[in-house]
């Protein structure tokens, strides 16, 4: 009477059962990698802006403050987006033909407000102050990279819970004068303050409870 399974069937059914307990393991770990990816995280992708805006010519060449366009990052939650008087306090005399700002004088003059889109968007259920950060010493290139060498703003940090963390449960490193706060080319200099004396002088003393960003 012959065998219905030959011996090489046993090899056979390890290797289907093999299959079976590691495909939702290498499932489990490919999402995993993506969760952590520079494309589930946004980061490195160039957000399309309803007007063409360099900031390697704006804060790189021209060195204009970021402030003078998100100018509620001192005193609010939000750093604010640039309104069109703002924008067209330097483009009624400078470009002020060009094609490309057909859309800020379009807005202006219909009193219609320009739609900027977010390129940090963090999720609805955490709350960041960025005035708290800016008071405190956190400059704008600490979390937003160097826009001044940007054409197009991406963002360049995964801005995840543990990276956040990762900041306040050490933040020395993270802090200069408040003198340098929007700068893109500072360094630290030996007249300026160390790490370790910033924080102390800066009053800087951190949360890591979770109500400090889920509220």
């Amino acid at each position: 009477m012959a065998w219905i399974f030959t011996p090489r069937a046993n090899t056979v059914a390890r290797v289907a059962a093999l299959g079976l307990l590691a495909t939702p393991v290498v499932g489990v770990g490919i999402l995993w990698l993506y969760a952590r990816s520079p494309l589930a995280q946004n980061m490195r992708q160039p957000v399309a802006q309803p007007v063409q805006f360099d900031h390697r010519h704006h804060a790189g060449e021209e060195g204009i403050d970021c402030r003078y366009c998100h100018h509620t990052v001192e005193v609010s939650s939000s750093a604010g987006y640039p309104s069109l008087a703002t924008c067209m306090g330097c483009h009624a005399q400078i470009w002020n033909q060009s094609p490309l700002l057909e859309p800020v004088r379009q807005s202006y003059f219909a009193d219609r407000p320009l739609v900027w889109r977010r390129v940090h968007d963090l999720p609805d259920f955490v709350y960041f102050n960025h005035s708290i950060h800016v008071a405190k010493g956190v400059g704008c290139v600490t979390c937003h990279g160097r826009v001044d060498l940007m054409p197009s703003v991406s963002q360049v940090h995964p801005l995840s819970m543990g990276w956040c963390l990762e900041c306040h449960r050490d933040p020395a490193p993270s802090l200069r004068p408040l003198s340098a706060i929007t700068s893109m080319r500072w360094e630290r200099g030996p007249e300026d303050p160390s790490p370790e004396a910033l924080v102390r002088l800066l009053d800087v003393h951190p949360r890591t409870d979770c109500t400090t960003c889920h509220r």
